[in-house]
């Protein structure tokens, strides 16, 4: 099985006086390459916020972000041991889905 996992940026919050970008909201989603029954894959999902510090010197203008930028800020913020971690969990969430290791319901001889 593998997985394709793609971290995005949903907004970002900023100082409107220099555009200095303050808070990353943030989604990771992780795609199974092993279908469902039903030919969907199985899939998993993280969100989040995270905060930067100020940089020094000059800013970029808001304008001129790009995403790439922003998700380099990002991983920078989260750190690698963090983001290894969340990926990991999103895989972790693929597996149990694919093998789950609980089930709810009653033995089929109780069937009526």
């Amino acid at each position: 099985m593998t997985t394709a996992i793609t971290w995005g940026i949903n907004t970002l919050e900023r100082e409107t006086s220099d555009g200095y970008v303050f808070t990353i909201h943030w989604t990771v989603n992780a795609v199974s390459s092993e279908l469902r029954d039903n030919g969907e894959p199985y899939s998993a999902g993280a969100y989040g916020s995270t905060g930067l510090q100020r940089p020094e010197g000059d800013l970029i203008p808001f304008d001129d972000l790009t995403k790439d930028q922003v998700l380099g800020w990002l991983m920078d913020a989260i750190g690698a041991d963090k983001v290894s971690d969340i990926e990991a969990a999103l895989e972790a969430q693929i597996a149990e889905q694919i093998a789950p290791s609980r089930q709810t319901g009653t033995p089929s001889a109780w069937a009526n």
